[in-house]
């Protein structure tokens, strides 16, 4: 067992037995519609296996029997198969059964269904064609504060200021390896062309925290409050001990690049834990390890600010940091 897996893994894996077959006809996927104009907003969770901290909101979600006050409310438990894998011994095996399912939100992948996670991905696209706003809950591999991701449109970016949680927004255009979900179709299109929709990806901290199930039930309320589809007396209500204090204030952390691995093979000089602040630019913070000698990895300008360090999955192809640049939201 690596230094890395031997994290603690407090949260404990929930129990969604009894929601798991849905009552769509696809199974984790369960839709609520109030009958009255509104919004259809999606939250969806455990797009990687292990991470439980959203599995654990949807399924309070269910229990509270929450239901839209206006529009409609999908709810979406979608990587079943890799959750059924998950062992807090070793929770990375637990991430997907064949690939990483938030790189598959493209036309071209989901039609070709040759993996678990692109036929799985072409299951869920019709629910998250018909959603308006989205959110989706996950974790992270390190232990480390709660992060917003926006995307790179205004709209978003409004979104998280009026949510007021949490502390750090991450404004991003994504990964070279694939499209994240967040990304997908009308979400991924300028302002002008989707002006009403709306998606946010939160990693609640790392994925053994007891404290990321806060963070993901803090957000899930609300996100539902500020989209119309519950009324912020009837959520409080139904939800009780869900909302969190607002952040006394907000940062915007604009990604400018990264580092993508070339193999597993890449070493970090120390244990980042993410949002370290690098004052010099050419400042060593890794290396990639090669038959001839290392290549260094270097900041690329001063203040420079570490997003999601990590090596748990380093491989060709995988971004292990990205670059960012801190203003205030």
């Amino acid at each position: 067992m690596s230094a890395a897996e031997a994290l603690d893994f407090a949260l404990p894996q929930p129990d969604i037995a009894a929601w798991r077959a849905g009552n769509t006809g696809t199974e984790g996927v369960w839709q609520f519609d109030s009958g009255q104009s509104g919004r259809h907003v999606m939250i969806s969770a455990l797009v990687h296996g292990n991470e439980l901290c959203g599995a654990w909101a949807l399924k309070g979600l269910l229990e509270a029997g929450v239901r839209p006050q206006r529009g409609a409310l999908t709810l979406a438990l979608c990587n079943l198969a890799a959750f059924d894998r998950f062992d807090p011994a070793r929770h990375d095996g637990a991430r997907f059964v064949d690939e990483d399912l938030n790189r598959q939100w493209l036309p071209e992948r989901m039609r070709s269904g040759d993996t678990q996670e692109r036929a799985r991905a072409a299951a869920l696209r019709p629910f998250v064609e018909q959603a308006e706003w989205l959110l989706d809950l996950h974790s992270m591999h390190e232990r480390a504060a709660p992060l917003l991701l926006t995307g790179m449109q205004p709209r978003n970016l409004a979104l998280a200021r009026a949510l007021r949680a949490p502390q750090h927004v991450v404004i991003d255009a994504g990964h070279q390896d694939g499209v994240r979900m967040r990304d997908f179709g009308r979400f991924g299109l300028a302002d002008a062309l989707a002006p009403d929709t709306r998606s946010l990806l939160i990693e609640c901290g790392f994925h053994g925290d007891v404290s990321s199930r806060d963070v993901a039930q803090n957000l899930c309320l609300r996100f539902l409050v500020e989209a119309a589809t519950l009324q912020a007396d009837t959520a409080q209500r139904v939800l009780p001990g869900w909302r969190q204090p607002d952040v006394p204030c907000q940062w915007a952390l604009q990604v400018t690049g990264g580092v993508v691995a070339r193999s597993e093979r890449l070493r970090f000089t120390q244990a980042f834990q993410g949002l370290e602040l690098i004052e010099k630019a050419g400042s060593v913070i890794g290396h990639h390890e090669g038959e001839g000698r290392d290549e260094l990895i270097v900041t690329p300008y001063d203040d420079c600010v570490l997003v999601m360090p990590s090596v748990r999955q380093a491989r060709a192809g995988v971004t292990v940091v990205r670059f960012a640049q801190r203003r205030n939201l």
